[in-house]
């Protein structure tokens, strides 16, 4: 059974940075492509950032440059390093394996980007 669990996520300062993991059991992590999401109050779940079993990455354009996604395979762990916090990046972040119909999420974890 697929199991994704977030962790990291709580309440920063406007500027200050928080590293999200997800950990991964289940599954042969190594070969799977990895993404976060998120999705803050009244909007849509939205992508952040995608890295492939090949260490490839994608980011949406609104966190480019901020926030740097990882994946540690040793560890069955992908990671979202977020930098240059803004109020905007409040949400609850979703870490997702991608694989189509058995594509899985994880529960979820909250960011609170405030002064």
């Amino acid at each position: 059974q697929v199991q994704l669990v977030e962790s990291g996520g709580g309440l920063v300062q406007p500027g200050g940075s928080l590293r999200l993991s997800c950990a991964a059991s289940g599954i042969t992590f190594s070969i799977n492509v990895m993404a976060w999401y998120r999705q803050a109050p009244g909007k849509q779940r939205e992508l952040v950032a995608t890295i492939t079993s090949g260490n490839s990455t994608n980011y949406a354009d609104f966190v480019k440059g901020r926030f740097t996604i990882s994946r540690d395979n040793a560890k069955n762990t992908v990671y979202l390093q977020m930098n240059s916090l803004k109020s905007e990046d409040t949400a609850v972040y979703y870490c997702k394996r991608e694989r189509g119909r058995a594509s899985a999420w994880g529960q979820g974890t909250q960011v609170t980007v405030s002064s």
